[in-house]
């Protein structure tokens, strides 16, 4: 257990993700930082009010400043807003990269020794931003994609072949967007290769469903994006480096030659623990799997140059 965990954003991620960090005790204290005066306040007194329930006794708080952040040891930053009609990728990218670039200030005046975990989008981009407002190394600055990907990879599959969730072992890399990379030859149910079990015009659908997952969510909610799963995969990452666990998760990280990779953010697998990205984890590739990361990285790379 961590002493403090903050999250910065106190909308549907950012107070998912504090409801599931003191439900898994994580931390002694869950910060919630938000710029909106009495919205971190209120959804953390009301959170605190859970913990009978619930069973936990961290207690969360709320702050319009970062205050209440001094010494916390790991960060979950969600602000930022979403895309809005007549708005610009480039705009999103830009007003975001401003407003990740201040938290990222205040995160290296409050916690010069804190590991952060980057939510807000576009991902890869916004890890990039991170590192250069903390200077952080890259062990410390991590995004969450993969991860979430991952799930809903899984997820669909399960659904297809009507088995359990559990036994589905898959891995999603590259960028969080339309360019991601479903790993099909790492995909197993209880270690049989999925091309056992499912043909080649079955497997393609799932992989388009996982790609577009997150605009599946948001043409039904038509003015929301997705919070549950999100947060829920966060937290995942947040749980492998505060317990120690060495999980080996797709995550976004700074890569220096790996996968033939420089200077870019990119989803790879990486070996979590309390020191952050402990290491990233090389694996062999399919050619096709090969063009389709670098071609990923270089898609997050043209985005990477505006911010």
């Amino acid at each position: 257990m961590f002493e403090k965990i903050t999250v910065v954003g106190a909308g549907n991620v950012g107070a998912t993700a504090a409801q599931r960090v003191a439900e898994k005790h994580l931390a002694r204290t869950v910060v919630m930082v938000d710029v909106a005066e009495g919205v971190p306040q209120g959804k953390a007194l009301d959170q605190w009010q859970s913990g009978p329930v619930e069973g936990f006794d961290a207690r969360v708080v709320g702050a319009n400043d970062y205050s209440l952040s001094e010494g916390s040891e790991l960060f979950i930053v969600t602000a930022g807003i979403a895309r809005k009609p007549g708005m610009s990728r480039d705009d999103l990218v830009k007003t975001n990269a401003g407003i990740v670039k201040s938290v990222g200030e205040n995160i290296k005046r409050v916690a010069p020794n804190a590991i952060v975990i980057v939510v807000s989008n576009p991902l890869d981009a916004m890890c990039y931003v991170m590192r250069e407002a903390t200077g952080f190394p890259r062990e410390r600055v991590i995004g969450m994609a993969g991860v979430l990907d991952t799930a809903r990879y899984r997820m669909f599959l399960a659904e297809a072949m009507e088995v359990s969730v559990e036994d589905i072992q898959a891995m999603v890399l590259g960028g969080h967007g339309d360019t991601m990379v479903p790993l099909v030859s790492y995909t197993t149910v209880s270690g049989i290769p999925v091309t056992q079990l499912l043909s080649e015009d079955k497997l393609i659908p799932i992989v388009d469903r996982a790609r577009n997952g997150g605009a599946e969510i948001v043409a039904h909610l038509k003015t929301g994006s997705a919070y549950y799963a999100p947060s829920a995969a966060a937290v995942q990452m947040a749980e492998a480096i505060v317990l120690d666990k060495r999980r080996i998760l797709p995550c976004s990280a700074w890569l220096q030659g790996e996968f033939g990779l420089t200077d870019v953010y990119c989803g790879v697998p990486c070996l979590l623990g309390r020191n952050g990205l402990e290491r990233i984890v090389e694996i062999t590739l399919t050619d096709a799997e090969r063009t389709a990361l670098h071609a990923s990285a270089e898609a997050v790379r043209s985005i990477q140059v505006i911010v």
